[in-house]
C-alpha cells in the first residue's frame, strides 16, 4: 500500500498542473478528504498531512467519527440530507453542500434558529438531469437562492454537483462548466457573492479544478477502494468495537446504511 503523504504529493501535483493550465492560483482549492466507510483513523492521518477539512456521506457515520477526531477538523456533508436529520447534521457539521429543496432549507433554518448555529450552505444542482443523482433541478435555482437570502442564520456559499460517471474525464466538463456559470449568473442576478463550487472527485477532479472548482471531493483516489460493510440489527449497546481490516484498526461505529434505529457496521 502507498503511503498516503505519496498519494498526496501526487494529487497536490495535478491540482497544481491544472491551475497553471486555466491561470488560477492552486491555493484556491480545496482538498475534502472523503473518509466514508474508513475508520477514524484516516482522519487523523489526513490532518497529520494537513488535510483538515474531512467530508461525510452520512450524519450517524460523522458522529462517531467526529468524536474520536482532532478538534480541529472542519466537517463537511455531501451526502444527501433527510429532514428528519437535520438537527444532527447541524450539530456535526460546518458545512453542508448537499441542500437540494426549498423544505430543507427551511428546515435547516428552523433547528438552526433553535440551535443558535450558523451553517455554511452550498445548493446542490442537477446540471445533468440523470434521474439516479440528487440534487435540484436547476429552473429551481433562483426561488431556493431567494429562500436561502431570506434567512439570517444560513451562510448561503455556493454550489455542488455531481457529474455522471464515465471512464473518460473529459466527459464531465460540461456538467462543470455548466455549474460554474449558473453560478456566475446567479451572482449578478442577485449582486452576491459565491465563492465555492463543489465538485469533482477521484476519477474527474483535475477536470473540475480546470472549471472552476473550489472544494474538490477525494476519497478512493487518497485511501483506496472504500472497506466492504454489511450490517446488522444491535441487541443492546449502539455501539460496538469493530475492524476496519484495509487499516488495521478499530472503531466504535454506529451503522447509517440501514436507515433503521441503531445497528452494528461492520468493516470487512
Amino acid at each position: 500500500m502507498r503511503a498516503l503523504s505519496d498519494i498526496l504529493e501526487e494529487v497536490r501535483s495535478k491540482i497544481s498542473a491544472s491551475c497553471k493550465k486555466v491561470g488560477r492560483d492552486e491555493k484556491g482549492v480545496t482538498i475534502l478528504a472523503v473518509t466514508k466507510t474508513h475508520g477514524s483513523g484516516v482522519v487523523r492521518e489526513a490532518w497529520d498531512l494537513g488535510l483538515d477539512k474531512v467530508g461525510e456521506n452520512k450524519v450517524q457515520e460523522a458522529m462517531w467519527k467526529k468524536a474520536e477526531s482532532p478538534a480541529g477538523v472542519e466537517w463537511h456533508l455531501i451526502g444527501h440530507l433527510q429532514t428528519n436529520k437535520v438537527r444532527h447534521a447541524l450539530e456535526t457539521f460546518d458545512y453542508i453542500h448537499s441542500v437540494d429543496s426549498l423544505k430543507l432549507i427551511d428546515k435547516i433554518a428552523q433547528v438552526a434558529e433553535e440551535l443558535g448555529k450558523e451553517p455554511h450552505i452550498l445548493l446542490e444542482v442537477n446540471v445533468s438531469g440523470e434521474k439516479s443523482k440528487t440534487g435540484m433541478n436547476p429552473a429551481l435555482v433562483p426561488a431556493a437562492v431567494e429562500k436561502l437570502l431570506s434567512y439570517k442564520r444560513l451562510w448561503f456559499e455556493g454550489f455542488m454537483t455531481m457529474a455522471p460517471f464515465s471512464e473518460n474525464k473529459e466527459d464531465a466538463r460540461p456538467y462543470f462548466k455548466a455549474l460554474r456559470e449558473l453560478r456566475d449568473k446567479t451572482e449578478k442576478d442577485f449582486s452576491i457573492s459565491l465563492p465555492e463550487l463543489s465538485m469533482g472527485m477521484s476519477g474527474d477532479y483535475e477536470v473540475a479544478v480546470e472549471e472552476g472548482a473550489t472544494y474538490v471531493r477525494l476519497g478512493t483516489v487518497l485511501f483506496g477502494e472504500r472497506p466492504k460493510i454489511r450490517s446488522v440489527r444491535s441487541e443492546g449497546s449502539d455501539t460496538q468495537d469493530v475492524e476496519d481490516n484495509s487499516r488495521g484498526r478499530f472503531s466504535k461505529a454506529l451503522d447509517s446504511y440501514s436507515g433503521e434505529g441503531p445497528t452494528y457496521k461492520i468493516l470487512d
